[in-house]
């Protein structure tokens, strides 16, 4: 008995866990590059052009907020759906690993555009000041200032992202994402395999907890 356990553990390991570990990390790390990039970018005319910011422009502000909302406010299933037209135009189709990092990372920049705003206007107004004061320009403050000063909250909102997103990959598995939600949804749940519905779950928990354990790591080293 143990050791028809042990064979389908490993049967299923190598035909079905561990490629799908492999799909739903390209998944994640797509989805995190694309949303930091232009999640920075975003939250770098947020705080320049925000109510409190270093160069206020209402207009602009209220426009950028108003996206980084209407985004936010989407369930990701839902996301996902909604721009089911737009990734068709872009991929060519609206299922398979590359569709879903379309609105994947969407989602990702509102995010973590949203936190990192946050985080930057937590940068005490002496430092920006006393910066100010010796002849910095708005973009060596964001740069210089701002960012070195929220260097341990970036570690943190980065962490935070990337096991959020580690999340809604599975999610996005419901409407043909791939990974190892597809895996623990077909063939764990939908065939009634508990074999290869807790080994995906397992291996969820490792990548979570290991994507969380670095976060620390770096976080503990910047401090």
């Amino acid at each position: 008995m143990n050791g028809e356990l042990i064979e389908s553990i490993l049967y299923y390991l190598q035909k079905l866990i561990i490629p799908s570990t492999f799909i739903t990390i390209r998944m994640v790390l797509s989805t995190m590059i694309i949303g930091i990039a232009f999640g920075f970018v975003l939250a770098i005319f947020l705080t320049l052009y925000g109510p409190n910011g270093l160069n206020p422009k209402g207009r602009i502000y209220s426009l950028l907020n108003f996206l980084v909302n209407t985004i936010r406010s989407f369930p990701i299933l839902i996301l996902i759906v909604a721009m089911g037209p737009i990734t068709r135009m872009i991929i060519g189709t609206t299922i398979g690993e590359k569709a879903i990092v379309v609105p994947l990372s969407i989602a990702a920049t509102a995010f973590i555009a949203r936190l990192l705003e946050n985080s930057f206007l937590e940068v005490d107004k002496q430092l920006i000041e006393a910066a100010r004061s010796f002849g910095a320009n708005n973009l060596q403050i964001i740069f210089r200032v701002i960012m070195k000063e929220s260097v341990p909250s970036i570690i943190s909102i980065m962490t935070l992202a990337t096991v959020n997103y580690i999340s809604a990959t599975t999610i996005a598995a419901a409407i043909g994402g791939g990974g190892l939600g597809a895996v623990a949804l077909t063939y764990g749940f939908q065939s009634f395999n508990n074999t290869v519905l807790y080994m995906s779950v397992f291996i969820l928990l490792l990548l979570v907890n290991i994507t969380q354990f670095i976060g620390d790591l770096f976080y503990k080293k910047f401090l």
